[in-house]
């Protein structure tokens, strides 16, 4: 255990939760895509990265999906059997615990980022892949041109957009990617005090 990310005498940390999450469920299939979760939200960190992003946005890439996780927050059956999990919610609130709301904000917020990007950007939906295309459904669709206009408004709107670029980006079974340990310095520098 490290040290620096738990209190003196409690379990395990944060950082030790997420990569123990990781490690174990994150080992599972990504609703039929070619990556598994792990891959796809490091591939999604490692990208926010290699754009330069700052660190709160490179762990928001890297935590997005954590709501997917089985018994921690949600779990993914809901989604497999066609039913809203609101993962984005549900993990944020469970982030929030360690996490600000610069990291939190576009965790929550990056569903809808896909639904107000089908509806924003002309071509976006295309982008999607086969996954994605049925998880939108699930989740609501794209947006009416008047829940587009108060997505924009929100705050960290664009942060989550960013997110969101990333999290399609991130599904590549070809893609060598750094393991948690890689973005736990991170991390660590934005845990809550």
């Amino acid at each position: 255990m490290n040290a620096a990310d738990r209190a003196p005498g409690a379990g395990p940390g944060p950082l030790d939760l997420l990569a123990e999450l990781f490690e174990g469920e994150g080992g599972a299939e990504y609703f039929g895509e070619e990556v598994t979760q792990a891959q796809h939200m490091l591939q999604a960190g490692a990208l926010a990265e290699a754009a330069g992003a700052p660190a709160h946005l490179v762990a928001a890439a890297l935590l997005h999906d954590v709501g997917h996780f089985h018994g921690t927050v949600t779990g993914r059956d809901l989604m497999e059997e066609g039913r809203d999990n609101r993962h984005g919610h549900t993990g944020a609130d469970w982030l929030a615990r360690w996490f600000g709301p610069e990291v939190t904000g576009p965790v929550r917020l990056h569903v809808a980022a896909k639904r107000y990007l089908c509806t924003a950007e002309p071509g976006y939906a295309a982008l999607l892949s086969e996954a994605s295309v049925h998880t939108l459904r699930v989740q609501g669709g794209p947006m009416t041109p008047e829940q587009a206009r108060a997505f924009e408004a929100l705050p960290g709107a664009a942060d989550a957009v960013a997110v969101r670029r990333w999290d399609e980006q991130a599904k590549d079974p070809l893609m060598a990617t750094p393991d948690f340990a890689h973005f736990r310095p991170l991390l660590a520098g934005l845990l809550l005090t």
